[in-house]
């Protein structure tokens, strides 16, 4: 079970952290904690042919797990096990390294990837924060799309539309005959709309027209006071509505509450749309803008030539499958690799 887990950590390693190499300088810690001394942070802990371990760096790593994976390490017998697992990560690394692997297009493009994250992230972490996004910014997009925010009561009704006026009041009947309580099944109504309805586009949708305002200019006024005088859902207008060209029968299928948001209930919403669409804004210019100095040239007509295969396999990394992200003009997310099966225990990340 032990080398399950240790197995299975290994994995997890290499998918989150990709391929490494070299010595580390102990300028890559985070520096001595209360009562350390500096100099200590330097020492080996472990020496794995030309790569050193230091305490620095493998404080660091023990320190970046949550505080529940951290408890569980105190003691030195647990420490050397952490240990243990980074120097396993370390000696398969040098084994994937000595047989090529770095030079493998799947892993130089996970490599890739992983560099594309850091420098996002590093790049744009402290370049829009969300304490920049100010209130007056808010207050003025809250303004611009009110309606949002703020939305009158709708209502949604199935109708049966027919033109001859004696014909709409047998249809009324044959609905009144099947109505229980006031109430008429929605299959049953579907099945009449189909029957009967004459406006074909409304058929197809089973007499559906969707939900609607009392201010809506959609539908004839008469109709759409009509509507709103049926109040459970499944009610229906016993007689005929005349409206515009046409009698209708119309069932209720749904209704819903006015919809009122002050500014102060949706500022925080607010500030974290524009602070995600201002961060994703900058990544675009800053996109844009390599991509003026890189010289990009596209050759359509070979792009012709691209043949796609749709019976083959998606691609894989260490056997397990890539998941691309969604195509679009979103920020340059890189590919997420399907994680290995976890362990029964959390599995601590050296």
């Amino acid at each position: 079970m032990k080398k399950l887990f240790g197995f299975a950590l290994v994995c997890a390693l290499a998918a989150a952290c990709g391929q490494r190499s070299g010595r580390r300088a102990s300028s890559e810690t985070t520096g001595p904690l209360k009562g350390q001394n500096a100099s200590d942070l330097k020492e080996a802990v472990a020496k794995i042919d030309d790569l050193t371990i230091t305490v620095g760096e493998f404080q660091d790593r023990l320190n970046q797990q949550s505080p529940y994976i951290r408890a569980r390490y105190t003691s030195l017998e647990r420490k050397k096990e952490f240990l243990d697992n980074m120097v396993r990560f370390e000696v398969l690394a040098k084994e994937a390294q000595s047989k090529g692997y770095d030079k493998d297009p799947e892993v130089i493009r996970t490599m890739k990837q992983v560099m594309i994250q850091k420098l996002m992230k590093d790049e744009f972490d402290n370049r829009v924060k969300l304490e920049d996004i100010r209130d007056d910014e808010c207050l003025k997009f809250y303004k611009e799309h009110n309606d949002e925010y703020n939305k009158p009561e709708e209502v949604r009704v199935s109708d049966i539309s027919v033109k001859d006026a004696k014909k709409a009041r047998e249809v009324a009947k044959e609905v009144n005959a099947k109505a229980k309580n006031g109430i008429v099944d929605n299959a049953q109504f579907r099945d009449l709309v189909t029957k009967y309805t004459e406006d074909q586009a409304a058929k197809e949708r089973g007499g559906d027209l969707r939900y609607f305002a009392e201010t809506s200019t959609e539908y004839p006024k008469e109709l759409i006071k009509a509507a709103f005088a049926l109040k459970d859902v499944g009610n229906f207008t016993a007689e005929p509505v005349k409206a515009g060209d046409g009698h209708h029968i119309m069932m209720l299928t749904g209704r819903r509450k006015a919809l009122v948001r002050t500014f102060e209930e949706v500022k925080r919403q607010i500030q974290n749309r524009l602070y995600r669409d201002k961060r994703q804004q900058e990544m675009e210019n800053f996109v844009a803008e390599l991509k003026k100095k890189a010289n990009v040239q596209v050759n359509e007509a070979n792009m012709q030539k691209v043949m796609i295969d749709t019976s083959a396999p998606g691609p894989t990394f260490g056997g397990m499958p890539v998941v691309p992200p969604a195509p679009g003009p979103a920020s340059p997310a890189t590919p997420k690799v399907a994680a290995p099966a976890s362990p029964a225990q959390p599995v601590p990340h050296p």
